[in-house]
């Protein structure tokens, strides 16, 4: 007899490489163990400097926001059975930190493609276009976003010094149409997040004047 689990599935965050063309996915970076706490930040961007009257209440687009988390990877548990994680066992965590740390560097081949225009005299060559990174957290954000902070500290080691626990923190920017257009696959998903957004703050419960004390504004 089968029993029904109680424990609900644990839904994962985590990062998606997509061709930003076609929208095909080329990665998946799953965080092994969800942070605790996310941090977000919006900048403003307001019309107008400081004490410009005209337009204090204007917006010329949507804020700059950034997100800080830390994630931990952690080999403990798989190293326990090293015959059921035989590429952890030799490699410990390389892997999953090479799988963040890649999404921060342009392609071998896009490097020694660049190399080879230079050689050949080519005097302009455009920077490498890299996948569009998606940072998703629920299926409420999926936010298109660059990476702008990388840190990595590794905590502890193998017999052959292989990682085996690490802390990484990333600092990433949400990328918006003021930065992709709208006509962007990207910019496509943060108008679906703003729209969201905006859904999400019509349930959120309503207040009176009389909660803040007054019945009417002078």
């Amino acid at each position: 007899m089968t029993g029904l689990s109680s424990s609900p599935r644990i839904i994962k965050g985590g990062i998606v490489l997509i061709d930003p063309t076609t929208g095909a996915v080329q990665r998946i970076v799953a965080l092994q163990y969800n942070p605790d706490t996310l941090t977000r930040t919006l900048q403003v961007q307001a019309v107008g400097g400081e004490g410009d009257r005209l337009e204090a209440l204007r917006l010329k687009g949507p804020p700059n926001e950034t997100l800080k988390l830390d994630a931990e990877i952690d080999a403990t548990d798989q190293l326990e059975f090293p015959d059921d994680n035989r590429t952890t066992a030799q490699l410990g965590i390389f892997p999953q930190l090479a799988a963040l740390e890649t999404i921060v560097y342009p392609t071998s081949a896009q490097l020694e493609s660049g190399n080879s225009l230079a050689q050949a005299g080519t005097l302009e060559i455009s920077p490498a276009e890299s996948p569009l990174s998606l940072f998703i957290w629920s299926k409420t954000r999926i936010l298109p976003v660059r990476i702008t902070e990388f840190s990595i500290t590794e905590e502890a080691f193998d017999i052959a010094l292989n990682p085996i626990r690490a802390k990484v923190s990333l600092g990433m920017r949400v990328l918006s149409v003021n930065d992709l257009g709208f006509s962007h696959k990207g910019g496509n998903l943060f108008m679906t997040y703003l729209k969201n957004k905006e859904l999400l703050a019509q349930l959120g419960p309503g207040g009176a004047l009389s909660t803040l004390g007054i019945t009417g504004i002078p």
